[in-house]
């Protein structure tokens, strides 16, 4: 169980620890935060409310732990991230809880998630001995007007202090998806979970405790954004931000000054269905894609453009997959669940009250029960509909039906987001054509939207990021380049 066995020394009084130094600490404000279970609307966890000060002497912590950590060998500091890799997974069963009693997820992608996160830190430790472990040599006469009297050496070095922001939706993989390779390059980590996943990324950071990570170097601080959100991200101890979220990751990169950012910031994913397309291959792809976790995923099918023709048939195919999904609770593994709040479903509501009053077809009847939302498929959306260009973040899917694969271009293009898309068809000369077309940073060809696996790259263009994750991009850009240039006293060439 949570907060029990390797893990009672994360709580005290009910009231989870924040992490600092190496120790678990209660906060010195005396106050919490309450964690609501969304499918019981009822107050599940506490977590510590951390004040400025407190955020301070983590901050001091970091970098005097991280001066220690880059002196670190490659192999030692890979060798503690396959140890908390392993613990990670050994105890994958009461961080999953977490999950279903925080975020609503399904126990079975619960459990999936701590699995996929122990496998991220591993990948991590073995891409990073090799990335950092090779320089490069440059010689002064490859540029005209050089003899080759100078060799300069370049390597990457650490940024130093790396604060990770991840989202309620993956809040121990976004996380271990920022901390591997922050920690691999040989920099400090402090981790600010979302309110909503908070004691998951707590029991997941015990588990970088157990693995004997020096003290200071990993941090986790709790509390109310209004309170440290901008302290911690303005803090001049910051060397580098990564952030999963919304449109507060923007309001961030216009604060956070002269520093890396790495942002994702959400999408409106575009499927872009053709008259070849195998309509059975698209529909599946439309209820995966589009009701997987209740559409809580920044990569879930955000609106399907769809040709005329084949509309119909691909309507009435989704439709009689939809009425196989399974609603109700996180803990019975439910297909659709509760979303994260009230405030997230009463969202969704407004979008689907938008498009009932200007027209939309309804292709089920609309159903919400507390934060439980039962998955809509609406047609005939026109683009003067909220649902056609804003992100839901839940189980409700838009229809767009289109003359054109130009028309479907434009639709997807004139979005704010550019995240990912997706096309069907079976000409896969079109398939490249439309994807060079599309202002997305990824484009599926013949499946939903996905992010993942987790070494492949992925970004966003426009308002869905800054910068490019994966496992490779994001040790790359957590670290800078030194080089050292040797000056020679005159020429010199090797004869072989």
């Amino acid at each position: 169980m949570a907060g029990t066995g390797v893990f009672a020394e994360i709580i005290d009084e009910e009231v989870y620890n924040y992490y600092a130094d190496g120790e678990w600490k209660k906060s010195a404000s005396g106050k919490f935060v309450s964690i609501i279970n969304p499918t019981t609307r009822t107050p599940q966890y506490k977590v510590q409310a951390c004040t400025q000060e407190e955020v301070n002497k983590v901050m001091d912590a970091a970098k005097a732990a991280q001066k220690l950590w880059a002196r670190t060998p490659l192999w030692k500091r890979a060798e503690l991230l396959h140890k908390a890799a392993a613990i990670l997974k050994e105890h994958k069963n009461p961080i999953a809880e977490c999950l279903v009693k925080e975020i609503a997820k399904p126990a079975k992608d619960a459990v999936t998630e701590v699995v996929r996160s122990g496998d991220l830190v591993s990948y991590t430790a073995e891409d990073g001995v090799r990335i950092l472990g090779e320089g490069k040599l440059l010689v002064s006469d490859s540029f005209p007007g050089n003899e080759r009297s100078k060799y300069c050496l370049s390597s990457k070095i650490p940024l130093g202090v790396v604060l990770a922001i991840p989202p309620f939706n993956y809040p121990v993989n976004l996380a271990v998806s920022k901390i591997a390779p922050a920690l691999i390059a040989g920099n400090a980590l402090v981790l600010k979970p979302p309110t909503q996943g908070a004691v998951a990324a707590l029991h997941m950071i015990h588990c970088f405790h157990l693995a004997g990570f020096p003290k200071g170097l990993i941090s986790c601080v709790t509390g109310k954004g209004s309170e440290i959100g901008d302290f911690l991200t303005m803090h001049p101890g910051v060397n580098c931000i990564s952030f999963t979220g919304g449109d507060t990751g923007i309001v961030i990169s216009k604060k956070a000054g002269m520093i890396p950012l790495q942002m994702e910031l959400g999408g409106k994913d575009a499927c872009i269905v053709l008259e070849d397309a195998d309509l059975d291959l698209v529909a599946a792809n439309i209820v995966k894609g589009g009701y997987s976790y209740s559409g809580q995923r920044c990569t879930a099918v955000k609106v399907v453009l769809i040709m005329e023709s084949v509309a119909d048939a691909v309507v009435e195919k989704v439709k009689a997959k939809m009425a196989k999904l399974t609603i109700g609770p996180p803990e019975e593994n439910c297909d659709i669940t509760p979303v994260v709040s009230e405030s997230s479903a009463n969202f969704v509501e407004g979008l689907v009250m938008d498009a009932k009053q200007k027209g939309a077809t309804f292709c089920q009847e609309y159903r919400r029960e507390g934060n439980l939302i039962w998955p809509l498929l609406l047609d005939q959306v026109r683009p003067d509909m909220r649902i056609a260009w804003e992100e839901p973040f839940g189980p409700v899917l838009p229809v767009i039906r289109i003359s054109s694969v130009e028309e479907g271009i434009h639709h997807c293009n004139a979005s704010n987001f550019g995240l990912q898309g997706c096309v069907f068809t079976r000409d896969i000369n079109k398939a490249i054509m439309i994807s060079d077309a599309m202002e997305t940073g990824t484009v599926q060809i013949n499946s939903a939207p996905a992010r993942g696996p987790d070494h492949f790259p992925f970004q966003g263009l426009k308002d869905s990021g800054i910068g490019s994750q994966g496992i490779t991009n994001s040790i790359n850009m957590m670290t800078k380049i030194k080089s050292t240039v040797i000056n020679l006293p005159s020429p010199s060439y090797t004869m072989g």
